[in-house]
């Protein structure tokens, strides 16, 4: 008999695929979700499990999580990726999941990316929930509010995912550095910077720590990770954004209320994660309009003027100063007065405008363009008021009768609306005097 020998082809998988943990206890991170004693973990222990969306940032153990649950659960588990996947993919993983339950094991379909996946195929997954031919677990990066179908959201419990957290990184890069079977162990150090180098570029996401780790342990040529080496690797580290994701939005609502809460330093953070993440400036400029008109208003004018011209800047010599030129008016705007009285007013007149009747116009403010309408009294009782002392017709009304003594725009005591206050209550005093017959007193 001839001596046999075997070899085995090494593990070429990525690093972060070798590293993935085999049971909760090796899970790193999301202990809001499955630490002890957690309503989650309870019932991945007694491999009691149900459909699910689990909606965090990339890196953050979705996958893994999945993993876990089909493991404890002696479940045969069916990954499809919405990136690549169409209908055709998801009836092949349907019939597979059919067989095994006649079989008398369960299937845990789990659906990568399940956000891209349109209405149509979403709903395609409805009716194997419902009669529990599978166990669905769809993993997204965007807000399943906006993204998903209500009726897939009713069927699967919502689990919020955070950021690794940089303790969970270094349990996780010490795991990676001292197992003997991930071919690490004793071939890489890192310098105790590059260590800290390391974590702050993955920015909670422990997938981007491990791929860059592997990187730096490929290209060192004698084991050793620098900071320097780290930096060649990663020229420019891009902050986290998602272009017109849920972090986008997030970004610039917390831009908008910084400039509104008046702190420019906070609005210029906001400001720079989105230019630095690659987001439009002209986009932040647009919300800057936005901002002038709804949150500072006739406090100061001058805000729309500012925050309108960075915008054209920005259109006529481009990033370099334009961006700064926006950065200009986000200060201005942030460091402004305060005054929602106009947007609030603007808001009630259109609801009271949509909701009331179309009052007449009086017929003093008529134009009596013809002989006619002279006759029918278009026009009669208008006064002029530049031919007015004080260019103020005291005591003309301009609104249908049935809305007289309404008052919608209310300016405030601050900037300069506290001077268009002031002259608005002084007009009213006038209008006053002359409904009571006196004379007005007009300076």
């Amino acid at each position: 008999m001839s001596n046999l020998s075997f070899s085995f082809a090494p593990d070429v998988r990525p690093l972060a695929a070798r590293l993935r943990p085999k049971t909760l206890q090796d899970y790193v991170g999301q202990q809001h979700l499955v630490g002890p004693d957690t309503p989650l973990r309870r019932a991945i222990e007694a491999g009691q499990i149900s459909s699910l969306i689990l909606w965090g940032p990339p890196g953050t153990g979705k996958t893994s999580l999945a993993e876990l649950i089909a493991a404890s659960a002696d479940a045969a588990i069916e990954k499809i990726s919405a990136v690549t996947a169409g209908i055709k993919e998801i009836r092949e993983a349907i019939d597979n999941a059919r067989i095994r339950l006649q079989q008398g094991q369960r299937t845990l379909l789990f659906v990568d990316e399940v956000h891209r996946f349109n209405k149509s195929q979403q709903d395609a997954f409805l009716p194997h929930i419902e009669d529990g031919t599978i166990v669905f677990i769809g993993a997204t990066t965007e807000n399943p509010s906006f993204s998903l179908n209500n009726a897939l959201l009713s069927r699967a419990r919502v689990c919020v995912l955070r950021k690794i957290t940089s303790d969970d990184l270094r349990q996780l890069l010490s795991r990676a550095l001292s197992d003997d079977t991930l071919g690490l162990a004793g071939a890489v150090t890192l310098e105790p910077h590059a260590a800290e180098l390391l974590l702050q570029l993955a920015d909670g996401d422990a997938r981007k720590m491990l791929n860059l780790l592997e990187l730096a342990a490929q290209s060192s040529s004698d084991g050793l990770i620098s900071t320097d080496l780290l930096k060649q690797l990663v020229e420019r580290h891009l902050p986290g954004f998602d272009n017109q994701g849920e972090l986008y939005y997030d970004l610039i609502s917390a831009f908008h209320k910084s400039v509104r809460g008046s702190q420019p330093d906070a609005a210029l953070y906001w400001y720079c994660r989105i230019l630095e993440g690659g987001g439009d400036p002209l986009y932040v400029a647009r919300r800057l309009l936005a901002i002038a008109s709804e949150d500072i208003g006739n406090a100061d004018p001058r805000a729309l003027s500012l925050a309108l011209t960075a915008f054209d800047t920005f259109q006529r010599v481009g990033p370099a100063e334009g961006e700064r030129a926006i950065a200009q008016a986000a200060v201005y705007c942030a460091l402004a007065p305060k005054s929602n009285a106009l947007y609030s007013a603007f808001n009630q007149m259109r609801a009271f405008v949509r909701e009331q009747p179309s009052f007449d116009v009086p017929i003093q403010l008529r134009n009596a363009a013809s002989g006619l309408l002279k006759q029918l009294g278009y026009g009669e009782g208008y006064r002029y008021a530049h031919n007015e002392p004080g260019a103020y017709a005291a005591g003309m009304t301009y609104l249908p009768a049935e809305m007289q003594g309404m008052q919608f725009y209310q300016p405030t005591d601050r900037g300069l609306e506290k001077q268009l206050g002031e002259k608005l209550r002084y007009l009213q005093q006038l209008d006053a005097q002359a409904q009571q017959g006196g004379a007005a007193d007009v300076d």
